[in-house]
Order: C-alpha cells, then structure tokens, then sequence
C-alpha cells in the first residue's frame, strides 16, 4: 500500500511508496470535459487514481460524478479531452477500455425473474469465458460475494444488499482491472452497507483490483477510500487521503466538515433498503438526481 501522499498545486495526488518508486497509474483523465449546451457536466478534470487503491469521488447529485463515470467506462463521449484506464486511451481505444473494466451502475442490472446463478451465467456469456471455466468462475464468484446459499433463488426475492453484491459479481467475473462502481450503496441500510463494503475490501485484497467509486456517503468514503475526491459543479475542488484533508481542519474534523469547507454546502443522503421494488425505486430516483 502506499503510505506517501504529495498534492500539486491542480489538486492531483502523487501517492509513493517507502522505495521512492512511483506506483502505475490505473485512471488518469486529461482536460476531461462533458457539455450539455450551455450546462458544463464535467468540467476539464485532470486527476489520476493508482493501481491498487479505492478512489472515491464524492459530491452532491447533480455534481456531474455519474456524467464523469459514464464517459470513463466508454459510455458517454467526451465533449473534448480523454482519459486513459489501464493506460488505453477512452476516446482512441475504447474497445481494449471495455475488456480491462468492470461497471456497476446506479440502476439495476440484475434480472429479477432470474436465480442469482443464472444471472451471473448470462454475464460470463457475455463477458467471453470459455464454456469449460464458467460453471467455476460463476461459483468462486458466488462464494467470494457470500451469495452461494441464494444462487438458485429468483434475484426478485433478494434484499437490497444481496442484489448489490450479485451485480459486483457479475462486474468481476472476467476479472477487470478496473472496477467502476457508482453509488455502490446507495439506499442500503446500515447493515446491507456495512456487508458490501466488506465484499469491496476483500476484491482489492484479493485481484488487486483498482476501484473507482462514486457516493455521497462521508463514512462510506472514510471507510473505504485511499484517496478521496470532492466533486461541486462539475470540478475537483481537493483531492487527498481523508486522514490528510480531515487534518487540514483540526483533530476533530470530519469529511463532512471538509466538503463544507471547500464547497459551502453539505451532501445528504437516501436510505431505503428493502425488496426489489423499493431497490429499484430508490436507485431509479438517485439516477435521475444524480
């Protein structure tokens, strides 16, 4: 793990090790920009994330971090500059892009009418592994997320935390090198919340898997992130580790305390967890926010 932080004066974080090499860089974004006519979604961003760390973008809905996401997994053009993920160009080589990530959207990705096995048999049909590596790839996967027991039962009978770790499942089944997750935990409780960050941990621990993650919830960020990143209008306005950004402002402040302090605001968030229909109702609100 890293354990040296330096920030230059654009907000751009060098993280080094104790050998003074600098780590590889697994998300770096160059002049990244998204327009909507006269709206600015994404405002010329310039930051990178490094290999191995959870990065996490945070902000309010409507600071542009699903715009941001969504042009980082090759889903939405830039309107000018580019990013590099796994140093493949998003604009020039989307499609090497789209075989070193995985994503996790907002909305819901799983079929509900299917079991959580069938489910992840679709995605590694999908994903291109081989027949003869599927049947074990989809039960490592199953056993990883702590879903074997519900693998034969209809997704639609899952509680809101269970779906979440069977959609992380799906992302990981061809192993990216980069996992994107997008409000990975919004509307859990806090007990369906705390068993996802778990299963988040173990990937990192486990592949060595990049995360880049977007939330607007500060424990989630503190808990989970390396490097955090506030987002306000479509900007990075400080981007450091939250131990160091904390600091900044004295032994007892919070993240919360900081986003005020650089943005003049404060982020709220939805807590809804429940079945199926709450689930999709919940997310289909942030996604529309965000």
């Amino acid at each position: 793990m890293p354990d040296q932080v330096s920030v230059d004066s654009n907000a751009n974080v060098t993280l080094k090790t104790t050998n003074g090499i600098e780590p590889a860089i697994a998300v770096q974004t160059i002049d990244l920009t998204r327009q909507y006519e006269d709206l600015i979604a994404v405002n010329h961003l310039s930051f990178s994330a490094t290999t191995g760390t959870i990065f996490g973008l945070l902000g309010p809905n409507g600071a542009g971090k699903s715009t941001l996401i969504k042009m980082l997994t090759t889903l939405l053009p830039p309107t000018s500059g580019t990013a590099l993920i796994d140093g493949f160009d998003i604009v020039k080589q989307p499609r090497q892009v789209r075989r070193r990530i995985g994503y996790v959207s907002q909305m819901l990705s799983a079929d509900g009418d299917l079991t959580g096995y069938e489910n992840l048999l679709i995605s590694a049909k999908l994903y291109g592994i081989p027949r003869s590596e599927r049947a074990r790839r989809i039960a490592q996967s199953l056993e990883f997320m702590e879903l074997s027991n519900a693998a034969q039962k209809s997704v639609r009978h899952y509680s809101g935390g269970m779906i979440r770790r069977l959609e992380i499942a799906q992302s990981m089944l061809h192993r990216p090198a980069v996992l994107f997750l997008d409000e990975p935990t919004v509307g859990l409780d806090p007990v369906a919340k705390r068993a996802v960050w778990a299963r988040i941990q173990a990937l990192r621990g486990e592949f060595d898997t990049t995360i880049f993650m977007t939330t607007h919830d500060m424990g989630e960020a503190n808990r989970l992130c390396d490097i955090v990143a506030f987002m306000h209008s479509g900007r990075i306005l400080v981007q450091d580790s939250p131990a160091n950004l904390k600091a900044q402002l004295g032994p007892q402040a919070t993240l919360g305390d900081v986003f005020i302090h650089y943005a003049g605001t404060a982020i709220s968030e939805t807590v809804e967890e429940g079945d199926w229909r709450n689930v999709s109702s919940t997310r289909g609100t942030a996604r529309r926010l965000g």
